[in-house]
């Protein structure tokens, strides 16, 4: 299994380097599919473009067979590269990002259960010392222990899309025709 903090450690000024800060290192698929899981945005916009993931993607690849070749290689064993934004309804990792994403609604999972539940849904209302407070309907507000999150992520909502339309969408309405195409 990969260090992921140590993955961390050698991507983040990778990611720094390209104006980009870092939001997430995992790895996901398994052992049948291992894939370095990168998430990354503008620190301006939030957003990721499809030119930023490409610049991203060949630089850690060059990083990262630079250390193989070192016999340094932080995975053992083959794997995936996989470069993204961390999309619309994001994993909410550091702890400015509970700040920056307050009156939205999350999805919290803790690693162990409190009060006889281990998920939290409700509004963000933001940070509280080292707390997450959260508005959870029926519960009210709720203060979770950020050291005790398994996982929080974005939900899905009409407040959150209008919070992240992209910049500009101009030319997103037209219809190029190809030469030689119908």
């Amino acid at each position: 299994m990969a260090d992921l903090a140590r993955l961390t450690e050698l991507i983040e000024p990778e990611a720094e380097a390209e104006g980009l800060a870092l939001v997430r290192v995992m790895m996901i698929g398994g052992k049948d599919d291992p894939t370095l899981q990168v998430m990354a945005e503008r620190p301006d916009t939030r957003q990721l473009t499809l030119a930023d993931c490409e610049r991203l993607s060949r630089r850690l690849s060059e990083r990262l067979d630079a250390l193989e070749a070192e016999g340094a290689d932080p995975i053992e064993g083959a794997y995936r590269l996989e470069v993204s934004s961390p999309g619309i309804d994001r994993p909410l990792t550091r702890r400015q990002d509970f700040e920056d994403w307050k009156g939205h609604e999350a999805r919290i999972s803790l690693a162990e259960k409190r009060d006889g539940r281990r998920e939290f849904r409700g509004e963000l209302v933001g940070l509280d010392g080292d707390s997450v407070v959260i508005e959870v309907p029926k519960l009210g507000e709720t203060r979770l222990e950020l050291a005790a999150i398994h996982s929080a992520k974005l939900m899905l909502t009409d407040k959150l899309i209008e919070a992240t339309a992209p910049l500009s969408a101009e030319g997103a309405d037209q219809i190029i025709q190809m030469e030689g195409q119908d």
